[in-house]
């Protein structure tokens, strides 16, 4: 037998013990932990499933999309068509921290909207659309790529609202994995957002197969799941900015109002 991605991610991350949540960013992003109780959640869209460890559950919620809102390089940037002079390189994304870190935090008030393909958690919504809100003359692309990474923050910061409250827990820090965790950037921003302590996750693409490899050595006795959180390395920490924080308050206020006020025209356009 096999395990799902989910339930070996987060045997992978090192947050096994109860309430300890590590957040996904990939192509679809979610943030997780293991809780001692089934519940269900249907007016956010999550639920405790049976995790990887027996006698356990684990909180399972998505983002539908996270990394994938960086697929501008293929369609915008770097499209095929009569625009098109060079080829996309292969550290787009390390480029794509580069310019991020020269726009200011806030993105001088742009924001972007993550729902390019309606949302799961925590709304399920097919209609809702993303998109760049408060672009101006003065908007360049440093702005619109550090205000996509704040965007799928902001969305994270809605959805830790209600795993708080799903779990009856303060988070208090969050392991960090998946391909955006290799961002130093974007874990500050996180970190920031959240205004909870991000542990970056070292190997963060690996998790799935140490998740795994860990459940065949406890299975086989040779670890214990306590053994697990010190076998996986941390490689840096982020604490949040107080300043950064406040500021990024107010954007995610006005982030919310965007979905409230907007979303009756999502419904008639794509109905």
């Amino acid at each position: 037998g096999g395990t799902p991605d989910l339930q070996s991610a987060a045997i992978g991350s090192g947050a096994v013990r109860d309430f300890e949540p590590h957040l996904y960013v990939g192509t679809s992003s979610w943030l997780v932990c293991h809780v001692p109780f089934k519940r269900t959640d249907l007016l956010h869209n999550m639920c405790s499933l049976p995790s990887a460890i027996p006698n356990r559950y684990l909180l399972t919620n998505e983002q539908e999309c996270a990394g994938a809102c960086l697929t501008l390089k293929d369609k915008i940037i770097f499209a095929q068509d009569a625009l098109t002079y060079t080829e996309c390189p292969p550290d787009i994304y390390q480029i794509f921290d580069e310019i991020a870190e020269k726009a200011p935090v806030g993105s001088d008030g742009l924001i972007f909207t993550p729902w390019l393909y309606g949302e799961r958690s925590p709304i399920d919504d097919q209609f809702i659309r993303g998109g760049f809100y408060n672009q101006s003359l003065n908007t360049t692309r440093s702005h619109m790529i550090r205000a996509i990474y704040e965007g799928v923050a902001y969305n994270t910061r809605w959805l830790l609202g209600h795993v708080e409250n799903f779990i009856r827990h303060h988070v208090q820090s969050i392991r960090m994995v998946g391909g955006g965790a290799k961002s130093n950037i974007w874990c500050q921003i996180f970190a920031d957002v959240l205004n909870r302590t991000i542990h970056q996750v070292k190997h963060p693409l690996l998790v799935n197969a140490m998740g795994g490899a860990f459940l065949a050595c406890v299975a086989l006795g040779y670890l214990t799941f306590a053994d697990i959180p010190s076998l996986v390395p941390i490689a840096n920490t982020y604490e949040p900015n107080p300043a950064n924080h406040r500021l990024y308050t107010g954007l995610f206020q006005e982030f919310l109002n965007i979905y409230k006020k907007i979303r009756p025209i999502y419904v008639r356009l794509n109905q």
